[in-house]
């Protein structure tokens, strides 16, 4: 099959590699039609990492089932799927009780199974695999993974009717926090640094936005508050952006109020300094984000599919750009260069 390699200096290579195999009886090989580029997979690109050179990366994907193993129930051959790709060891005791996106192997595990998405076709355990409605497509299915953080971060922020809340970073995952935090029900203020993507958050629904590079982001999330601060801040850009945007989403918030934290760090990343004594003395909550799983006894990726099939999330407004899978360091270079190519969601047509 055809698949995108990471190379030693962190761009890619498209070559042929082994089509792989149905391991298990409850396991099915799907045929990969879109795969998403997202914030995660920039923080990889161009960087030398010897671990994962020669490894295939991504894992926003919507695929067609080819093949099931005997014991799979759920799908059969031709059925349209969006793939969950958070998967543990199934061992640990997360993974017993479904908090799979804290397993300790969650990071070996996926990226040898499911999360291996910038090629032909994968394999994963039938459990992973949700059937799409008709009339949902392929690209817009590739956004429930993203759609599935936000959840996570949605139920992990406690957000109540006609909270105040602030989103920072307007790329995929902050357009879709201001979805799910408008469907339950807040005032919505975003901000981020590129006026594209402010526009496209005010089309989603957003009450209010700011480019913190042009304007003051306290003084307008002030006057949005009435002086107060948000009852939640989201903190969504992550990575590079983490010192600047952590301090932000403090300053931003109410005394009593919280911060989520879903944009991801690098790698190591240390040394971001916080007023503390803020912090301390405001009971202003750090809460961190990881990843989705189930909620209760729901699986927050079906609970977005759901959403999204219901037309209560919009997916086509945030897929921006598409690249055939030959052209995956163009889509890069313009998933990355946001600023001068408007991109939000980048597709990858397989």
């Amino acid at each position: 099959m055809k698949a995108a390699l990471k190379t030693a200096t962190g761009e890619f290579e498209v070559k042929e590699v082994e089509t792989p195999k149905i391991p298990q009886p409850d396991w099915v090989l799907a045929r990969i039609r879109v795969a998403g580029i997202c914030g995660t997979d920039l923080r990889h690109w161009k960087k030398e990492e010897p671990d994962l050179e020669g490894r295939i990366m991504g894992h926003e994907v919507a695929a067609e089932v080819i093949e099931i193993g005997d014991a799979v129930k759920n799908v059969k051959p031709g059925d349209r799927v969006v793939v969950e790709t958070v998967l543990g060891d199934g061992t640990c005791d997360w993974c017993r009780v479904q908090q799979y996106n804290l397993c300790p192997n969650l990071y070996p595990v996926r990226m040898d199974t499911v999360s291996r998405d910038f090629a032909t076709y994968l394999v994963g355990p039938a459990e992973k695999f949700h059937k799409l409605p008709d009339h949902v497509s392929y690209e817009e299915a590739t956004l429930i993974d993203t759609f599935s953080v936000c959840m996570h971060a949605i139920h992990l922020s406690g957000i109540k009717l006609n909270n105040k809340v602030v989103i920072i970073g307007a790329g995929p995952i902050g357009l879709g926090q201001l979805q799910l935090a408008k469907i339950s029900g807040a005032d919505v203020i975003v901000t981020d640094v590129v006026d594209s993507a402010l526009a496209i958050a005010k089309e989603l629904g957003a009450d209010a936005v700011v480019n913190t590079k042009t304007e003051d982001g306290y003084q307008k999330v002030m006057e949005f508050t009435g002086g107060r601060g948000a009852d939640i801040t989201f903190e969504c850009a992550g990575g590079p952006s983490m010192p600047i945007t952590l301090p932000q989403a403090t300053s931003f918030t109410r005394i009593g109020g919280k911060v989520v934290i879903v944009g991801g760090f690098e790698a190591g990343q240390k040394g971001i300094e916080l007023d503390w004594a803020k912090i301390q003395l405001g009971e202003i909550q750090l809460i961190p984000s990881a990843s989705y799983s189930f909620w209760g006894i729901d699986s927050e990726m079906q609970m977005c599919l759901d959403l999204l099939a219901k037309g209560k999330l919009n997916a086509k407004k945030m897929i921006t750009h598409r690249f055939p899978l030959d052209e995956i360091n163009k889509a890069f270079e313009t998933a990355e260069d946001k600023e001068n190519t408007h991109a939000v969601f980048v597709a990858l047509i397989v």
